[in-house]
Formats: structure tokens, C-alpha cells, sequence
């Protein structure tokens, strides 16, 4: 093939380097900044041609696992999430460290410094230390692409899974990336231990004693990388570490070349070598990273020396938000004069609902029941567009944690005696993380009104397929929940009386009930009318 470049996404980057590089299957659940990389591989015309798996999953945890599966029958996989998805896959993606890999595998973590579509910033690297797993942090869009097309063969030499680390600007900007050779996939292999994933006690004391052991082998492939330089620079009096798209932001600030010396990270674990010669040549360190101090506090603890590190434990940067061109010329003392200023010509306002969605509809009915005649009411609501009923007008939502905390704190305010207790949770939220949640409630028997709102689909990224569409009800009567407490409506004004008299039903209801507000997302329709 000859070579090409493309102007891609930092996501189409990831993900062309994944089909390049022979990749038999992507996991995911969608979730913002990560998204892109999957819904890239669905419409790619090699997808069908060679079978690439390539179909959501119902939550993180599930796309976790099945890319372990499949990477069990040797094969390259891929499973991507945003950084709150990693909450959800932790069981597995820590366990995987120590099973390891047969078949090449990338975690790709999509974090989120300034939360623009997030509940946190948590910093996926940490996930990744606590695993004791190789990980990537590329610094543009090629090296991106370059990390993941030659990190499956990285993973299958390491016999590990690899973690690469992204943030919201690298993902969401575009730059032109060079492509590579297309690799044949894998044939189907097994592991020759015939008990590698078995993580009986035995079994696992023994292979954690082994990453323990290769911990020297990650850090010396660190050193060798070609992710990670040291830069000199005449000016000694500060040393840089520049990581993942810090080095690009501070390059921007010195573009005819940094007068100090740099050290540029792009893989993990740090490499000891070239930190230690910074540190001997430099009066003090600063450390750039998007995210938390994740690196400021390892190379605290890996110097023991007198040097002053600054960064965002000591207030030089921000301990909160993106790390910026601006925020890096403030911390190494130069002016950055930005050509292009943002004119202030546009007042920010928060999101809201689209007009004629059916969660509105859902919501003036609910609101109107609960505010005129259950004063004492509370409702407990989850992750998705709905979330945005706890704005003007609706003000409809008392609680929002994580995905599928809206059944779980409900039926514990109900346990508490908070009566009606109501949850508010999306038809894909509910089959992500909700339905165990329900099955606590029919078990106990909890005095729970459980709303799921279902538009058909995965609305708050863009339209995805919704794992429980056409089985809602099926899946709530499976749990147990009673048939007669499982009523649909369709939330439009001329039914507002009806499904006013349902929610009155069945929050008196002593028991679990499921109220199904259906109507389809009038984005995706308005998209399906469009491609007809």
C-alpha cells in the first residue's frame, strides 16, 4: 500500500491505526470524548470486508471483557471508553494485568480535563499505575496514530494489555497523520499455558509475582522508546517534563526551540534514565501534564533529593481544568500572544432540552404530579440528556452521581422512609447499569418508582444503538418486577392526563413500579428521515 495522509481526529487516528494494524474487533460503549474511534471503524468499508466486530456494548465492564476474549483467542482487539467508563471496567481491566494477553490489546481512556460533558476529572493514568501496566500518552494525532499501530505488537511482546491515555482537545482536533502498511490479522491462537486466565488464587500469586518481576523490563522499554526524548537546553536553571499534549502546548510557546532543557514523556512507566539526567542538570523541575499531578507526585517520590518541583500541587499550574498554551506560557514566565483571541460576542448559556423531545414531555407531567400533590417528593436522576431536567424550567432532578445511581439511591432514601422516592434513568443508562439496581429493589420489595425514558436510543453522544430497545419490558418482567406495575405511555401533551394518572397509580403503589415514557429521540428520526 502507499503511504497516505489523511486530516484526521485524534479519535480517527486511534482508530485508522487500529484497522491498519489488523484488528479483528472494537469494544465500546459510547461516551464523549471517546466515541468517535468506534463509530470510525463501523462506517470504515474495510470493516465488512474483513468482519471487524465492531457493535456497541451495554456497558463498559461487558466491552472490557470481550476484548479480553478476545485477544484469549489471539486476536487484536481494541476497547475504548471515556474516563468515568474505566470506573466501570476496573474489575476487569485489572485482573487483565495480571491474566495478561494472547492476542495484541489497547485500552484506549478517554479523559476529560474540565469536565465539558463529565461528572469528574479523574486522571486515567493512575488507573494504569494501580494496574502496573504499560501506557501510551500520545502528544498530536501521529503519534497517536503511531502508538496504537505499533502498540498491539508491543502488547503481544509484553504479554499485556496496553493503556493509551487521550483528553478531550487531542481527541476532538484534527492534524494530518501518515499512514502505515495494512498488517494482516491474527489467525486464531491460544496461550500455550492452557491456565493463563485462570485466576484461582495459586494460579494469580504466581503471575502477579511475574508483572512484579517485568515492572524492570517496562521501565527499560520506556527508556528505549521513541515517545520519550530529552531535549537539552542552555538555560539549566529549570528543567521541563512535558507530558502527552503538554509538549505540544509548550512547543507552541517556543517555537523556534525551548531554552530549557525538556524531557518529553509519551509512555509509562517514566523512564528513570533520562529523568536522572534532568534532574542532575537542572536547579529545578516543572512538571506539564494534562489532568491530575499524576507525574509531579512520582517524581517526588522517585527523588528523594532536595530539587523543588513545581506544577499543580504547588499552585504554578491550576489544580483544576485544562492544561492550555496560555496556562503553560504563564508557568514558564512568557507572554503567549495568541493570534486568534476568542471575541466575547456570544453569552454562555447552559444546555437544555431540545423543544418537541420527549423527555420534556416526560418531565411536565412528573413535575406537575409531584410538585402539586407529593410536596415531600424526591427524584433521584442518572446520566443522559434527561440529565438536563435539573435546569430551568423543570428543575425536576435532586441527584445525579453516576451511571445507574438513580435506582440505588432511591430505593436507599426509600429504605431511609422518604416516600415517593422516584428515579429517572434512560432506556440505555437502564440496561448500562440500572438493572441490577432493579433487581434490589424487587428483592426487597422497595417502595421505588423507577421512570426509564426511552428514546430509542443513545441520545447524549450522538444517536448510538440503545442495548435494550424493544425489550424494556420483557427485561423489567424478567427481573420480577409485577406486569401490572409496568406501564407504557407515550409522552406527547394530548396524553398528558394519562400519563399524569399513571405516575399517581403507581406511586401509591406500595411496591416497585416501572413507568416507560417511548418515544423515539427526534434527532435520530429527524437523521433517518433525512437518509431515506
Amino acid at each position: 500500500m502507499k503511504m497516505s495522509k489523511q486530516l484526521l481526529l485524534g479519535d480517527e487516528a486511534i482508530a485508522q491505526a487500529a484497522l491498519d494494524a489488523g484488528l479483528s474487533g472494537v469494544y465500546a460503549y459510547p461516551g464523549t470524548p471517546s466515541t468517535e474511534i468506534t463509530e470510525y471503524i463501523q462506517a470504515a468499508p474495510v470493516t465488512p470486508v474483513r468482519r471487524i466486530h465492531n457493535h456497541w456494548c451495554a456497558n463498559e465492564k461487558t466491552a472490557m471483557e470481550a476484548a479480553l476474549g478476545m485477544s484469549f483467542a489471539g486476536k487484536r482487539s481494541l476497547v475504548c471508553m471515556k474516563h468515568v467508563g474505566m470506573n466501570v471496567a476496573a474489575d476487569c481491566f485489572i485482573n487483565s494485568a495480571i491474566t495478561g494477553v494472547k492476542g495484541g490489546m489497547i485500552v484506549v481512556a478517554a479523559d476529560d480535563p474540565s469536565m465539558h460533558s463529565s461528572q469528574n476529572e479523574q486522571d486515567s493514568r493512575f488507573y494504569g499505575d494501580f494496574a502496573l501496566m504499560p501506557m501510551y500518552e500520545p502528544s498530536n494525532q501521529q503519534e497517536a496514530y503511531d502508538m496504537v499501530y505499533n502498540g498491539f505488537a508491543f502488547s503481544e511482546q509484553m504479554g499485556l494489555p496496553v493503556l493509551l491515555r487521550i483528553v478531550t482537545r487531542l481527541a476532538h482536533s484534527r492534524s494530518g497523520v501518515e499512514r502505515k502498511a495494512e498488517q494482516t490479522p491474527n489467525e486464531l491462537s491460544f496461550s500455550e499455558d492452557p491456565r493463563q486466565f485462570v485466576l484461582l488464587p495459586g494460579i494469580a500469586r504466581r503471575r502477579y509475582k511475574a508483572l512484579l518481576e517485568h515492572q524492570a523490563d517496562f521501565i527499560q522499554a520506556s527508556e528505549a522508546s521513541p515517545y520519550n526524548r530529552y531535549i537539552d537546553g542552555p538555560n539549566k536553571k529549570l528543567g521541563i517534563i512535558a507530558c502527552g499534549i503538554g509538549y505540544n502546548y509548550l512547543m507552541e510557546n517556543y517555537p523556534e526551540g525551548c531554552e530549557y532543557p525538556v524531557l518529553k514523556i509519551g509512555q509509562y512507566p517514566l523512564p528513570k534514565k533520562q529523568l536522572a539526567q534532568l534532574v542532575d542538570s537542572c536547579e529545578e523541575i516543572l512538571v506539564l501534564e494534562d489532568g491530575q499531578p499524576f507525574v509531579e507526585k512520582l517524581v517526588k517520590g522517585y527523588l528523594g533529593r532536595g530539587i523543588r518541583v513545581k506544577g499543580r500541587l504547588d499552585g504554578t499550574l491550576s489544580q483544576d481544568g485544562e492544561l492550555t498554551p496560555d496556562s503553560v506560557a504563564h508557568a514558564v514566565g512568557r507572554e503567549n500572544k495568541a493570534i486568534f483571541a476568542v471575541p466575547s460576542l456570544v453569552e454562555m448559556r447552559p444546555p437544555a432540552l431540545c423543544e418537541g423531545c420527549g423527555h420534556r414531555d416526560m418531565y411536565t407531567a412528573l413535575t406537575q404530579v409531584l410538585n402539586e400533590e407529593y410536596p415531600a417528593h424526591k427524584v433521584f436522576g442518572d446520566i443522559g440528556c434527561y440529565t438536563l431536567g435539573a435546569n430551568a424550567p423543570f428543575y425536576a432532578i435532586n441527584s445525579c452521581v453516576d451511571m445507574g445511581a438513580s435506582i440505588t439511591m432511591a430505593k436507599g432514601a426509600s429504605d431511609a422512609g422518604l416516600h415517593p422516592a422516584v428515579a429517572v434513568i434512560g432506556d440505555s443508562t437502564f440496561t448500562h447499569s440500572g438493572m441490577t439496581g432493579l433487581l434490589d429493589c424487587v428483592n426487597e420489595n422497595a417502595n421505588v418508582t423507577i421512570v426509564i425514558s426511552d428514546n430509542e436510543t443513545t441520545a447524549m453522544t450522538g444517536g448510538q444503538d440503545s442495548a435494550g430497545t424493544g425489550r424494556l419490558e420483557s427485561i423489567c418482567a424478567g427481573i420480577g418486577v409485577a406486569p401490572e406495575h409496568i406501564r407504557v405511555v407515550v409522552p406527547l401533551k394530548k396524553n398528558y392526563e394519562e400519563m399524569k394518572q399513571i405516575i399517581r397509580e403507581e406511586i401509591n403503589y406500595p411496591g416497585v413500579s416501572v413507568i416507560i415514557p417511548r418515544r423515539e429521540c427526534i434527532q435520530t428520526l429527524a437523521r433517518k428521515k433525512r437518509n431515506k
